[in-house]
């Protein structure tokens, strides 16, 4: 299985909620006016906006790579005014796990499905 998903869920600060989502709006624009491996970019926010929920998935590690090479400027700001975690799903390569690693994902290997 080549295909990585990840789920990344933000804890956002308070007061700082109208900031975050501009900073979202930016990261979508970047996504799909420069990644050419997503096919899922997502955003969710519960009622009260104070968590969000991003559901992506990537052709493989690489376009992962491409999108955190894109984006990493705002994930940075975001991470100013949020906690994350973050889930990765699929066989991530060597080189994601080591781009990733400060951000401490967990991380599932496919076992089955359809």
């Amino acid at each position: 299985m080549n295909e990585i998903q990840v789920n990344a869920r933000f804890a956002i600060q308070e007061g700082k909620a109208e900031e975050f989502i501009e900073i979202a709006k930016e990261c979508v624009e970047i996504v799909r006016e420069e990644d050419t491996g997503t096919t899922q970019y997502d955003w969710f926010f519960n009622e009260d906006h104070d968590e969000c929920v991003v559901r992506e998935t990537y052709a493989d590690s690489d376009a992962l790579l491409e999108h955190i090479d894109h984006v990493g400027d705002s994930l940075g700001r975001l991470l100013e005014i949020s906690g994350i975690t973050i889930e990765i799903f699929g066989d991530p390569s060597e080189e994601l796990l080591t781009a990733a690693a400060g951000l401490e994902p967990a991380i599932y290997h496919f076992h089955a499905g359809l």
